[in-house]
């Protein structure tokens, strides 16, 4: 153990050593909060308000014996202090000990008075992943866990460290071998208990395919270890949050984690485990190695529901959620950050994210072209008002009970979360030679009471849809057959109302228009060698005529100033510029070819012609390990290829701006294509001269892009064969789809439209429509039903048109 004196604080620089008053904020961001290290990511591992200050810890990925990560400590001035005990790693535990009076974040100790010790990794090695109290001497000694299955226990006063489990780095298969899975998360205690989870699996498999068995959740009764579930888990905690459980005899213990059908939910209640199912935002957490997760929380906010965040969804989550008592929980709002930890100070919610990852890992891929990553992994906190959280994306969410899985007779699955949204729909299938019957139940208060909803017969290898918006409102929704199946799906889709305007909000102003002829476009990067800048290389574009070009960069002011170096200025150009052969159209839609050579169609919505200013970016990360993916002037959120790549992209907002290059610098969202007469003002950030200019916000802001919408499909006046289907067109994430059919054969044509309703290629026959020569026919697709991609199939040769208005 180290110990240092608070009088060492007088010999720590400030971050920010004369911030103003009021620092300057983009949405919530202030650069000058950002963190860097040295390390391959820079991702948030705690954020804790103790003893009048906001403390944050940073991680780098794989570094169990220390790295170039912080200690921060923040006031109420946001002045940030770095300690001087620091000795990084890769920690994110954290846990408040009433009886010792302490903070325990990371390996430092804090007390009332700010002093801080430290346990070195000498003594305590290991990713550091979470914090329990004790299960037979909790006000005198604490748990600490690894992510390599390392477990300790800590004496609070004296911070003596004894090891009961060695971390699996040290062994050689480094990745421990008490349980199957690897990459651990969550750690709490309860009901006699010590409960472990981890999200991943260590195998070259993992790396490329998210549906393999991956990661455990597992309890230790003080001697002998127990898995509960194989799947990936994160998060474990209790009524008690940060503190631990009150009653710890009593209180529930709650762990959320998913597999590739959908979230799962573990509630320990009166000694039992009881499981239940969620639907997913995003797949961008996906990956059977787990690495995408970073650590999803539920915690205090301040408010009547705890917050819980869970692939890409905030989610609303009751206090003292019980077996008996499981209703309650929905969802808030979709959002796009990576968020490691959250806390409420000072009447905000603050966010630690994990924003901009050097390696960018396995997320490689031809859209990108040969750009090259940030220069430095760096991160920063995201302040936001609690009312805000529910303003960001529309809630849409989807998965599956079963998934291509086995069924026995009578035995209801897991349930499905069904409170909280408007618009519900289930896909129900099964391959077997006969036909079956699948019976609804639901689950209405969340007492573990059940009543039957619908049956629904499914003929032979059949498929059937049903729409359950108008059924009463229920919390939990499960499905039974009534003989054995091998092979059943039961897939739902929830959403809300996307009540966006298909305008381009205010925010913003001061970006130029798809049809500008004048207007200040660039390329923009975080650069490296811990210069802590943004270089901007600056087009400024008159009559569509590139007339100057300028290098700038900006530090944490924002302010952009010349860059002298002309060899930087080449570089960038050299090293950042956008791919042109990433997108191709027809008449019909925007055409992409991805890694693997399969071909994909999306929605046009503007196309804006590449002018003077060089192509403009079409795939970027912005976010650690997923991308931002823009065609035809729609955003989408893009997984990494093994978190199931193009297949699961999601559109999150269409505008009608002419932008040229966007990326990630410390937490902001930068973009340019800045309109000629735009002046500086909360987003818009100019150069003195007038030569260069940025859009900076906070990546949740493209939501008040507007609405997603676009038009397009997989024909138009285009020669089918007969039996052949279409290629896939994106359906996934836009509502109020219109579908026109039309073909100029001399006979009757029987056009089967079909869906996957997985986004893994599970085609279904959603219906068949008869064509006549030179006859539209118009269909609009209900409210409820939603799937991934939709395509068409001719029953004979023609020429058709099938083309959908979102």
């Amino acid at each position: 153990m180290v110990r240092f004196a608070f009088a060492t604080l007088l010999a720590v620089s400030l971050v920010s050593s004369a911030v103003a008053q009021a620092p300057r904020s983009f949405s919530g961001i202030y650069p000058h909060l950002a963190y860097f290290n040295n390390e391959g990511e820079c991702g948030t591992g705690a954020v804790v308000p103790w003893a009048d200050r906001l403390w944050v810890i940073t991680y780098g990925p794989h570094l169990p014996n220390g790295s170039s990560d912080k200690l921060y400590e923040i006031n109420d001035d946001l002045q940030m202090v770095i300690r001087p005990e620091s000795v990084g790693g890769t920690p994110a535990n954290r846990m408040i000990h009433r009886e010792s009076n302490q903070l325990f974040i990371g390996p430092y100790a804090i007390d009332g008075d700010r002093l801080v010790r430290v346990i070195p990794p000498s003594e305590m090695f290991g990713r550091l992943t979470g914090n329990a109290r004790h299960l037979t001497d909790p006000a005198g000694k604490i748990y600490y866990a690894t992510m390599e299955e390392g477990f300790y226990e800590v004496d609070v006063k004296s911070l003596a460290v004894t090891e009961l489990y060695q971390d699996g780095n040290r062994q050689q298969n480094k990745g421990g071998s008490l349980l199957p899975g690897y990459h651990g998360k969550g750690l709490y205690s309860g009901e006699g208990r010590l409960v472990y989870a981890n999200n991943g699996e260590n195998s070259p498999e993992a790396r490329k395919r998210p549906d393999i068995d991956s990661g455990c959740l597992a309890e230790w009764d003080g001697e002998n270890w127990t898995v509960v579930r194989r799947n990936q888990f994160t998060e474990v905690t209790g009524p008690g949050g940060i503190y631990g459980n009150a009653d710890p005899a009593h209180d529930p213990v709650w762990s959320v984690g998913w597999d590739y059908r959908s979230l799962i939910l573990m509630v320990l209640d009166e000694g039992k485990w009881h499981a239940y199912r969620l639907p997913k935002g995003s797949h961008c957490y996906d990956g059977a190695h787990g690495w995408n997760t970073e650590w999803p929380r539920i915690r205090d906010i301040g408010e009547d529901e705890l917050l819980m965040t869970m692939h890409g969804v905030f989610w609303k989550f009751p206090k003292n959620l019980t077996a008996k008592s499981s209703g309650g929980i929905s969802a808030r709002s979709n959002y796009l950050k990576v968020i490691g930890d959250f806390c409420q100070w000072k009447d905000q919610i603050v966010f630690g994210c994990d924003d901009t990852a050097k390696a960018e890992f396995l997320n490689k891929r031809k859209a990108k072209g040969d750009l090259i990553g940030p220069g430095q992994s760096q991160s920063n906190l995201w302040f936001v008002d609690a009312g805000q959280i529910d303003q960001l994306g529309p809630a849409t969410a989807r998965g599956s009970v079963w998934l291509h899985d086995p069924a026995k007779a009578g035995v209801p699955s897991d349930p499905m979360l069904a409170g909280g949204f408007a618009r519900r729909g289930v896909h129900l299938a099964h391959g077997d030679d006969a036909a079956a019957t699948f019976t609804l139940e639901v689950d209405v208060a969340g007492n573990g009471e059940w009543k039957e909803l619908h049956q629904v017969e499914v003929a032979a290898k059949g498929y059937a849809w049903l729409d359950l918006s108008g059924d009463p409102a229920a919390a939990w929704i499960r499905v039974r057959t009534d003989r054995d199946l091998q092979d059943a799906t039961a897939s739902f889709h929830f959403s809300n109302e996307d009540a966006r305007p298909a305008v381009t909000g205010d925010l913003f102003a001061g970006m130029a228009k798809h049809d500008a002829t004048d207007y200040l476009a660039g390329l923009v990067r975080a650069r490296g060698d811990n210069l802590r800048t943004l270089q901007l290389v600056s087009s400024v574009v008159k009559g569509e005529k590139l007339v100057d070009e300028a290098n700038f960069e900006a530090g944490a002011d924002m302010a952009l100033a010349p860059l002298a170096d002309a060899d930087s200025l080449g570089w960038l150009k050299k090293n950042a510029i956008p791919p042109t052969d990433v997108l191709t159209s027809d008449a019909a839609s925007i055409v992409f070819v991805d890694d693997d050579g399969k071909t994909w169609r999306l929605p046009r919505h503007i196309d804006v012609a590449e002018s003077a200013a060089g192509p403009v970016r079409v795939d970027r990360e912005v976010c650690t390990e997923r991308d931002l993916f823009h065609a035809s002037n729609i955003f989408y959120e893009l997984p990494a290829i093994n978190a199931g790549g193009f297949a699961k992209i999601r559109p999150v907002a269409a505008h009608d701006l002419r932008i040229h290059d966007y990326c990630s610098y410390r937490g902001l969202m930068v973009m340019t294509g800045v309109a000629a007469g735009a002046t500086p003002g909360d987003h818009i950030v100019r150069s003195d001269d007038g030569r260069g200019a940025v859009w900076a916000g906070v990546v949740d802001d493209l939501w008040q892009l507007g609405k997603a919408v676009g038009r397009g499909g997989p024909w138009h006046d285009s020669k089918v064969a007969a039996d052949v289907p279409s290629d896939p067109y994106l359906m996934n994430g836009f509502d109020k789809r219109t579908l026109t059919l039309s073909q100029t054969g001399d006979e009757p044509v029987e056009i089967r439209v079909e869906i996957d309703v997985t986004g893994d290629g599970d085609w279904m026959p959603y219906q068949t429509f008869s064509v006549k020569p030179n006859q539209t026919v118009t269909h609009q697709f209900p409210a409820a039903l939603h799937a991934y991609w939709v395509r068409t199939v001719a029953n004979r040769p023609t020429t058709a048109t099938a083309q959908l208005v979102y």
